[in-house]
């Protein structure tokens, strides 16, 4: 079923890209590539964004629920999924476009490095796909996206993760002394998710030919550019 539905209609659509435009090499390809499935997602995505912007929106209130039932776990519970409705906000929307993009991700890393663009693997091809005569591998003409790797991307991709993370995060409250477990919890994932996850990105993408490199770059380029599209949506939804 992965193969059916997830593996093999991405790849016939990246060699349907290459056939299509033949004089696009591995990394424009990429690049091309990835904005497309970006696209096709953006609709469970945009719900996502939405979601979350709207968390921290919400978050003042969430706070005061918790302190003011710290001491009853369920009423705090039933307090926050009336929030919840009340503001017609569904928490697990994020989680659900994780589960469709974590498939989607290991299928693009596959397809780079596992399949290549050194040679196209006819028997998966559709029908209506045919196969290129050959797909340069230097990025515009300068840099080896498949048999290289390239610390300047790689810095690039971090760089870009970070803003992408700092800017979908809610920013915390001020610390305070009874901020007790579940305040320490949120600032460490927090403070890990924005500046180890980057540092995970960066030698990720440098022990890795450039191709990921720049799968990274385009993917986080385009997150950020959602995010501030729909965040702008919303303020003129708002007003």
């Amino acid at each position: 079923m992965y193969a059916t539905f997830i593996y093999n209609p991405l790849y016939n659509g990246l060699i349907f890209l290459a056939h299509s435009f033949p004089f696009l090499d591995a990394g424009v390809l990429i690049i091309l590539f990835t904005v497309i499935v970006k696209l096709i997602l953006f609709p469970l995505s945009k719900k996502a964004v939405r979601t979350q912007a709207l968390m921290r929106v919400v978050e003042p209130e969430l706070r005061a629920i918790k302190e003011k039932y710290k001491d009853d776990k369920q009423r705090q519970a039933v307090e926050t999924m009336k929030l919840y409705k009340e503001k017609q906000i569904n928490p697990f929307s994020s989680i659900l476009l994780l589960f469709i993009q974590l498939p989607i991700l290991f299928a693009i890393y596959k397809i780079i490095y596992s399949t290549g663009f050194s040679s196209i693997h006819t028997e998966i091809l559709y029908s209506f796909v045919s196969a290129p005569e050959s797909i340069s591998t230097l990025f515009l003409g300068f840099v080896d996206v498949v048999a290289k790797k390239n610390i300047v991307f790689a810095l690039i991709a971090a760089a870009s993760q970070y803003f992408q993370i700092k800017l979908s995060m809610p920013a915390l409250p001020p610390k305070t002394s009874g901020g007790g477990f579940q305040d320490d919890l949120a600032r460490n994932m927090q403070t890990q998710m924005k500046y180890v996850f980057p540092v995970m990105i960066f030698f990720t993408s440098y022990g890795f030919p450039t191709a990921l490199a720049i799968y990274w770059i385009t993917s986080n380029l385009f997150m950020i550019g959602q995010e501030i599209y729909i965040r702008k949506q919303m303020a003129r939804e708002a007003k």
